[in-house]
């Protein structure tokens, strides 16, 4: 039977009959969400796949179900509030003689803490010793970050010559012992608070830079950043708005990191004499309470609780940021 005869014959019964031609050359239908999936398996990993990726709400419920992180964000808070608050509490300075020296914790309810070998209130010190340390860790981590970030992006983005160069230059800083390479920049420059969060931030934005890199190196080959160039975006904004969102789960977890690394770095360097003797910190405070740790270790132990809790708080939230950030942990929930 001929297509016309077919036609004839559809045209009396009233049903339309579809020829074998017609029936080869007709579309097929297309998911209107999902041009490109069409078998039910890769529509269930397509599925699976968009769950996988974290948004702002789900990242949040994570931390709130994570108990240590919750422990972490708590005890960060209350190092921020007392940094915020020391100036209201102790508007003087707290490197001021207030009272007699050597007064133990609650032996004088005016001086809850004691007192340290010159008279110094040693509450007033942790607590304007907190604003030092955060100062450093938080300007230092954002620092080395967007530093590192922007090398690590344009090495990997671009890659040939370029990466090399890159790739080159994060290598010279990195073979150098980075707290040697510290203590060498602050003993040059004048150890003050701002010399002391450049010289960490130095010190810091290569490891930021290769794992920048190497995120980027893997998405600027995903079918996403080829359309973009496709559509000819230029390459800020393929970095920036397309590559950089993608790329920052793993680079947030390890701010975290960075700005406890910071904190001890500030300490580290306080406690041996090379901090700014302007401020007071909880490093300085160890520094000088060390020849006196027998006869009056609070002078050490108190400022040394506050450090070892503040870093293990960051260390907490950034573990619950990679379990809420990361894609694996995220799809079993």
């Amino acid at each position: 039977m001929t297509s016309t005869e077919l036609n004839d014959y559809a045209g009396h019964s009233g049903t339309r009959v579809r020829s074998p031609a017609t029936e080869k050359h007709q579309p097929e239908p297309l998911n209107p969400q999902w041009n490109n999936v069409r078998a039910p398996d890769s529509r269930v990993k397509t599925s699976n796949a968009l769950a996988a990726v974290p948004n702002k709400w789900r990242v949040l419920k994570a931390l709130i179900h994570n108990p240590n992180a919750v422990c972490g964000l708590v005890f960060l808070a209350l190092v921020i509030l007392a940094a915020l608050i020391a100036p209201l509490i102790y508007p003087g300075d707290p490197l001021a003689m207030v009272a007699r020296p050597f007064l133990w914790p609650g032996q004088n309810p005016a001086y809850p803490l004691g007192t340290d070998s010159m008279g110094r209130d040693v509450l007033a010190g942790i607590l304007h010793g907190a604003r030092v340390s955060l100062f450093v860790g938080l300007v230092a981590t954002a620092l080395g970050l967007t530093f590192g970030v922007l090398v690590g992006a344009t090495a990997g983005y671009f890659g040939g010559w370029i990466d090399d160069l890159l790739v080159r230059l994060i290598e010279i800083f990195q073979t150098m012992p980075s707290f040697v390479l510290l203590v060498v920049m602050v003993a040059i420059a004048q150890p003050t608070a701002s010399t002391i969060t450049l010289a960490i931030a130095i010190i810091t934005w290569p490891t930021v830079a290769r794992l920048a890199r190497a995120e980027f190196r893997t998405i600027r080959e995903k079918d996403f950043v080829m359309a973009a160039r496709s559509l000819g975006y230029g390459h800020a904004r393929i970095i920036f708005l397309e590559i950089l969102p993608n790329a920052l789960p793993p680079i947030i977890v390890t701010s975290s990191v960075m700005v406890a690394g910071a904190i001890l770095m500030e300490s580290a360097l306080s406690f041996m004499g090379l901090g700014d003797p302007n401020v007071v910190s909880w490093g300085s405070m160890i520094g000088a309470g060390r020849e006196l740790i027998r006869t009056a270790w609070y002078l050490t132990a108190l400022p040394g609780i506050a450090i070892v809790f503040t870093v293990l708080s960051l260390n907490l939230i950034g573990d619950g940021l990679n379990d809420a950030l990361n894609p694996r942990f995220t799809q079993e929930r």
